[in-house]
């Protein structure tokens, strides 16, 4: 009997010690949210958009974060604008996208809506910590009562220009409350003097802007159509931007097809008196000009209801993600670490903690501190925000390009891409009833 047992004990021993050793040595394959070990060996792939200023420092960003967490490896892919956008679709539809993806308004709720992204509510308070954010800041990643992203940080849209250039076509400097006749009249001063009033418009964010100053916006509430049901709204703009480049006071799309990237702008070129974009930008123009530029807001009438502070971007992990704790777990580094921020220093936005802003203001250029700045003006000279972009956004912006393009080719009047905006756009919008 004696010997019996012993044998019944040391068969449990056997098997106890390898069911301790199959724990320690497990691979993980779940999501991190359901039980990985701290210790675990992770890897994480990380995928954005952006000019290469982006491109270094968010390396860099990744570099620390690897020697601070040696059991997480974070494999990088980034691109360009549209490329991005080209590369991120198929590895949705295999199911295969990066475990963290810089998302854009335009194409995140189409994402969320297939189910493509998770859910951030339940690493909020824990992984990502939120401590010194507003409520209506981390709401900017909401779609309903989920938490699909979480905002990188605000921006808002202007006209970032060279104020040495503006001089020499006569003008001193722009007024606060600047109109659209203004614009077009400087234009046509800057064609007199040899040199283009900027590069163009980004169709679906400036004709926004407009429609905002008239009461209306691009979208209707429910996404299911477009927000406004005069037409004359989109000929009144577009007849402007059209005829600029007609007129040769802004570059035609075959001069811009040729750029390569920022270094050829034609402001950095001192082409140019300045260019229409977001304020997370204006950085790294600044870096590649290498001379003083100015943020000027947006022209008017209804300037303050056109304007809005626009969620930058979106740090989302992907549904599809096995390691979903550790990727909450680096976006938290991404918008609350310091010195994280400090390599940042607001190109993906004004961040959103107060403590991070508090911390950023010693160390700002004179440029990042122009984008603080217009940023806080902003604030107090501005609407609400519209919400994110509905489902099919991204194709209806295509069209928009596309329409704008054939517009400024001269090859289809502005009167008749109305119509074929309406018809198309609301039909890809129809989806969402």
């Amino acid at each position: 009997m004696k010997k019996f047992l012993f044998l019944l004990l040391s068969i449990l021993m056997i098997f106890s010690l390898a069911a301790c050793s199959g724990s320690s040595t497990s691979s993980g394959s779940g999501s991190d949210s359901e039980g990985g070990g701290d210790n675990e060996k992770v890897t994480l792939r990380i995928a954005w958009w952006g000019s290469q200023p982006r491109h270094d420092y968010t390396l860099e960003i990744i570099k620390k974060y690897e020697e601070q967490n040696p059991n997480v490896k974070i494999q990088a892919e980034y691109a360009s604008w549209d490329d991005y956008w080209k590369k991120l679709a198929p590895q949705a539809s295999a199911g295969q996208l990066p475990d963290i993806i810089q998302m854009d308004l335009s194409y995140f709720t189409q994402y969320a809506d297939n189910g493509q992204l998770a859910d951030l509510t339940p690493f909020v308070g824990k992984e990502i910590d939120t401590t010194n954010y507003t409520e209506n800041y981390i709401d900017g990643g909401k779609i309903g009562d989920k938490l699909y992203g979480f905002n990188a940080g605000v921006n808002v849209v202007g006209f970032h220009y060279d104020p040495e250039a503006l001089k020499k076509i006569g003008v001193e400097s722009l007024d606060e409350n600047w109109t659209w006749d203004d614009y077009k009249e400087i234009a046509q001063k800057a064609k007199a003097a040899g040199l283009f009033m900027d590069t163009g418009m980004k169709a679906d964010v400036f004709f926004n802007y407009y429609l905002r100053t008239q009461g209306k916006t691009l979208y209707s509430e429910d996404g299911s159509k477009l927000g406004y049901e005069d037409d004359q709204l989109f000929v009144d703009f577009f007849e402007m931007t059209s005829s600029l480049v007609k007129d040769k006071a802004v570059p035609t799309p075959d001069y811009l097809a040729q750029l390569k990237g920022i270094e050829d702008d034609p402001v950095v070129k001192q082409d140019a008196i300045g260019i229409w974009q977001w304020s997370n930008q204006f950085v790294g123009l600044q870096q590649v000009a290498k001379r003083p530029l100015e943020i000027q807001n947006m022209p008017g009438p209804g300037m303050k209801e056109g304007l809005y502070l626009k969620p930058s971007m979106l740090w989302s992990v992907s549904k599809n993600s096995e390691h979903q704790k550790e990727a909450a777990k680096f976006i938290n580094y991404l918008v609350n670490d310091i010195e994280a921020n400090k390599l940042t220093l607001g190109d993906r936005g004004v961040p959103g903690s107060s403590v991070v802003k508090e911390e950023l203001k010693p160390v700002l250029s004179p440029e990042q501190v122009q984008v603080f700045d217009s940023v806080a003006w902003a604030e107090q000279n501005s609407s609400a925000f519209d919400g994110p972009d509905p489902a099919g956004a991204g194709e209806v912006i295509e069209l928009l390009d596309s329409l704008s393009e054939q517009m400024n080719y001269g090859q289809l009047k502005v009167k008749d891409a109305a119509k074929q905006f309406r018809q198309q756009a609301e039909s890809i919008l129809s989806q969402n009833k």
